[in-house]
């Protein structure tokens, strides 16, 4: 199974696919997840990572589950590090 080439901050779906359709906002989901306005707002805002503790609060909320939301953080990590990451010099390893 490949990654997908550009995946999407999962702030980025968060708001796309979930908050706009509602027309909700950062503060009234913060609410709802009992959780500070501030990890809404930073994650919509593709400034923060996406943690298990909000994965598990937005599958409650959604409909969804918490393996959703962590593959599309899992996702992102991976490309930003593949972008990033130089592991040119590195051998494989042969098998015998």
């Amino acid at each position: 199974m490949a990654l997908m080439q550009n995946p999407s901050h999962p702030g980025e779906v968060l708001k796309e696919l979930y908050l706009d359709p509602l027309d909700m906002s950062a503060i009234t989901l913060a609410k709802r997840l009992y959780v500070p306005r501030t990890r809404i707002e930073r994650l919509l805002k593709e400034e923060t990572a996406l943690t298990v503790d909000t994965a598990l609060r937005l599958a409650r909320f959604f409909g969804t589950t918490p393996e959703y939301w962590m593959n599309l953080q899992r996702a992102w990590d991976i490309a930003q590090a593949k972008a990033t990451v130089d592991v040119s010099d590195i051998t494989p390893l042969e098998a015998a």
